[in-house]
């Protein structure tokens, strides 16, 4: 019995002096009351995982997509899309939906330099006021930082290069300012990104025990993207109005040479795609500081112009555009309810329209409207060591449009999503948690655009899906969370009329396409652990006994989860899923950090087949802070033993498809804040009218 009562205690003792890795802030001396500010670099909540990407290098040193593909638990493919823990993923950037999806997204991604990011929220249970449309789980990727009460500045460089047949560089300049006044607050974010990428690919056909080639590609790839984020906030009264515009421009070119049989292609392409965000925001402030009513109206426009030359032939071969634009009106509210220990109720509203047009060849093939009317309702609970939640959303939808040969199938339906939670605390930050819920996913418009935004030559073609329908998920988890990072968990999400990416086969022609799956379920267990490694220097007893600063100390960080994706009509196989994590501090405060991800082969990714280990990939960092932590440094390699490639191929065909990127890559990045006279300045609530607060929903405290 003294045995495992010392187990049990070396697993949460192990975890506690853990404390997910906190990166401590400057004191601020105050009448002699010292006040320290801590930042966790992975926090698990009720709801979500909190990944923060300021203070770590090992994340920030590349591009948003390079960083993300690094967390554990989650994957980035090309052709079938991102899924965190065997859940789909909607992307918002400060609690907005981006509404753009696949290569789009991508390219989006791989044009933000990471060290732009604050933090990543995956909200793993998205609650009633969250839109239907968030299907299965939400990555919120927060970019802006808290304004001051001073002029504060941050300029943040990243560099780095491949080198395989020759070298490629990426380079990204950011500058951050903020400040506040008795007035108003204000926020600027500027930066840039130059890249050059590499990508080989091959199509063979594999029938009659007779391999052929149908397709191979080798592009190098040039992207240039300019954004800037700014915002505004004024205090009127005891209210506040916030203000928000951001523009993002990306100038992207491509040069690919083609060969297959009886064809040899030399094409340049050329992408364009200028993105407006603004928002205006009222939040009613009441004498309870736990009373909320905010108004909120967003507008957002996206423009894409895609242009495929051949150099062979001197002629245009695609000329594609689209443009998207989204209108978004709604209303929150929620106050304390008397009968319950912290509880709440909530309840809002809201009204979307999108509007989507296709031009090919300047001749419109796609006009397509979106209308949303929701409203929901939310009450949570506390009673002793209980936390419940349950809630509902009701959406109204009227999705109508036509292509230039057909109307599409018209969608209009009323449709109520519930969603309930129950959690049983043992103690503060020990608690077992069950979820489910009810959503919708509709089809992006990157997956109904009909036109091809892609290289293609005569044995590859890309195409979209006006006709795609709405995906219906039923979500179900259970967790058992210890502190911030142990965590054990199972969850299963079961779709009907499933999105998916299709590689089809047609007279040796590779169709890219999306379809509706009838039925799809997806099945994901995972667990989560910190190992100190001074457990096997001084032993259990020592371990217990220190109290150690997580930043200042050698751990390793496990998880390993296992994915299987259940489809009624073909025999499938789940795969593993590793990821390792491991800190060591050297002499003179230098951090290295070792990242290791591998995911197994053979295993059924949708109508997909691992043919070879994918996500595999090794990455070091090393980094350091110089004069009183104004100036942080690191160096950075990934993919060092060159192993990351996806090798798949596609059931119901003799296809095998692969895919090689230039991820092998060295590079520097430095972070400099200008440093302040100001001690006694204190930090300001943010300027970002994020979606949901973390502090907000009882489960999380």
């Amino acid at each position: 019995m003294k045995k495992n009562y010392f187990l049990s205690m070396f697993f949460l003792g192990a975890i506690f002096t853990l404390s997910a890795q906190e990166e401590p802030k400057k004191a601020v001396e105050l009448n002699e009351v010292a006040i320290v500010k801590t930042k966790k670099a992975v926090e698990q909540k009720a709801d979500r995982t909190i990944f923060d990407f300021s203070s770590q290098p090992s994340l920030n040193s590349g591009s948003v997509l390079e960083g993300i593909k690094k967390l554990p638990g989650l994957i980035a493919s090309d052709v079938a899309g991102m899924m965190y823990q065997g859940k789909q993923l909607d992307v918002f950037m400060d609690g907005r939906p981006l509404n753009i999806t696949s290569n789009e997204l991508n390219s989006f991604l791989e044009g933000m330099p990471a060290n732009a990011i604050e933090k990543i929220e995956i909200i793993t249970q998205p609650g009633a006021e969250f839109p239907a449309t968030s299907g299965g789980a939400i990555m919120n990727i927060i970019t802006n930082k808290n304004a001051k009460n001073y002029l504060s500045a941050t300029y943040t460089n990243s560099t780095n290069f491949t080198s395989y047949d020759h070298l490629r560089w990426r380079i990204n300049n950011s500058l951050l300012l903020s400040a506040k006044n008795k007035y108003f607050g204000w926020q600027l974010n500027v930066g840039q990104n130059y890249r050059e990428s590499a990508v080989w690919t091959s199509l063979t056909k594999n029938e009659n025990n007779t391999t052929s080639l149908l397709s191979t590609t080798e592009a190098d790839r040039f992207g240039r993207t300019n954004f800037a984020k700014s915002a505004l906030t004024f205090d009127i009264g005891n209210d506040r109005l916030l203000f928000n515009y951001d523009v993002n421009y990306s100038n992207n070119n491509s040069n690919t040479l083609g060969n297959g049989p009886g064809f040899s292609t030399n094409d340049d392409s050329f992408t364009d795609a200028l993105r407006h965000d603004f928002v205006i925001t009222f939040q009613k402030k009441f004498e309870d500081k736990s009373k909320k009513l905010d108004f909120k109206f967003n507008y957002n426009s996206n423009q894409n112009d895609f242009t495929l030359n051949s150099r062979t032939n001197n002629a245009t071969l695609l000329d594609n555009a689209s443009t998207q634009r989204l209108y978004n009106a709604k209303v929150d509210y929620s106050q304390p309810i008397a009968f319950s220990d912290e509880g709440k109720i909530s309840f809002g509203g809201l009204y979307e329209a999108l509007l989507f047009e296709t031009q090919n060849m300047e001749i419109v093939n796609l006009d397509y409207q979106r209308k949303t009317a929701a409203a929901y309702g939310e009450l949570q609970t506390k009673f002793d060591k209980f936390n419940f939640i349950v809630g509902g959303r009701a959406e109204d939808y009227n999705i109508t449009g036509k292509t230039n040969t057909a109307d599409l199938i018209p969608f209009k339906q009323f449709r109520f999503f519930p969603n309930a939670s129950a959690q049983y605390n043992f103690s503060n930050s020990v608690y077992f948690n069950v979820n489910y819920n009810k959503k919708i996913s509709l089809p992006s418009t990157t997956a109904l655009n009909p036109n091809n935004t892609n290289y293609q030559n005569p044995n590859i073609d890309y195409s979209g899906n006006p006709n795609l329908q709405p995906t219906i998920f039923d979500n179900y988890e259970a967790k058992l969370s210890a502190f911030d990072y142990a965590f054990i968990g199972y969850n299963v999400s079961s779709a009907q009329n499933q999105v998916i990416n299709r590689v089809l086969l047609t007279d040796d022609v590779v169709v890219n396409t999306n379809v509706n799956v009838p039925q799809i379920k997806i099945h994901n267990f995972n667990v989560g652990m910190p190992i100190p490694y001074m457990l096997f220097t001084k032993g259990l007893k020592e371990t217990l006994k220190m109290n150690i600063n997580p930043d200042k100390m050698n751990f390793l960080y496990v998880y390993t989860a296992y994915q299987f994706h259940q489809i009624p009509e073909i025999k499938t196989n789940g795969f593993w899923m590793f990821n390792l994590m491991s800190q060591i501090l050297l002499p003179k405060d230098i951090k290295f950090v070792a990242n290791f991800n591998y995911i197994m082969s053979k295993g059924n990714y949708f109508y997909f087949i691992a043919e070879k280990p994918f996500n595999n990939t090794l990455d070091l960092t090393f980094s350091k802070k110089f004069f009183k932590d104004q100036l942080s440094v690191s160096i950075s390699a990934d993919d060092i033993l060159n192993s990351n490639r996806f090798v798949f191929s596609s059931v119901g065909t003799p296809l095998l498809l692969a895919n090689k990127n230039d991820t092998r890559r060295f590079g520097f990045s430095v972070n400099y804040k200008i440093p302040t006279k100001n001690k006694l300045a204190k930090e300001d609530p943010n300027l970002l009218n994020k979606e949901k607060k973390e502090e907000g929903n009882i489960l999380n405290q």
